[in-house]
């Protein structure tokens, strides 16, 4: 009894790797599928300039010192004109914690002390929608701001960010997609 017991625990165990193995499989598809949708759920913030800025792309820390105006004018010898987002939009959150490294009431004490002792002209035009930084963007050829990829349109240039577009992998500035409706 006891060798009778011992053989069908052998072929069990011995018959149950090639279920696991096959399950195994099964289960390496299944996140795969997961992982396509997880990658859906994510978005590309991109910068966007007028058309008639020659900037094409710009590294990482460019563009910190573009954000944070200590780049004042583009090569083309335009003055930058910074263009934000609302407070508490997901576009500007992501600005703050990338960009910036900042939230916003430290962003409003740099800007109003910088404003205040002359180093920068004015605050960066906050505008309420997508379109309307769009409409802003392509209307002044200095702009640069920023927008969900979705977002962007043939009215504006994106600009790579170390190369690199929103929808490629790597790229630094991300947020979660909008939820579908």
């Amino acid at each position: 009894m006891k060798a009778a017991t011992s053989v069908l625990l052998l072929v069990m165990a011995v018959g149950m790797p090639m279920d696991v193995a096959s399950s195994q499989t099964d289960s390496l598809q299944q996140p795969h599928a997961s992982t396509a949708h997880r990658a859906s759920s994510w978005e590309g913030l991109a910068i966007v300039v007028n058309h008639k800025n020659p900037t094409d792309n710009v590294a990482f820390w460019q563009l910190h010192q573009i954000f944070s105006e200590e780049k004042k004018w583009w090569s083309s010898r335009r003055r930058v004109t910074l263009v934000a987002m609302p407070r508490g939009t997901p576009e500007r959150q992501t600005v703050l914690r990338v960009i910036y490294r900042m939230n916003d009431g430290d962003l409003d004490k740099y800007f109003f002390w910088s404003v205040y002792r002359g180093e920068f002209p004015s605050y960066p035009t906050t505008l309420a929608t997508p379109v309307e930084v769009r409409k802003f963007v392509s209307k002044m050829p200095g702009a640069i701001g920023y927008l969900r990829a979705s977002d962007v349109d043939n009215s504006v240039k994106v600009v790579r960010v170390n190369g690199l577009l929103p929808g490629d992998d790597g790229y630094p500035l991300r947020l979660r997609a909008r939820p579908a409706k």
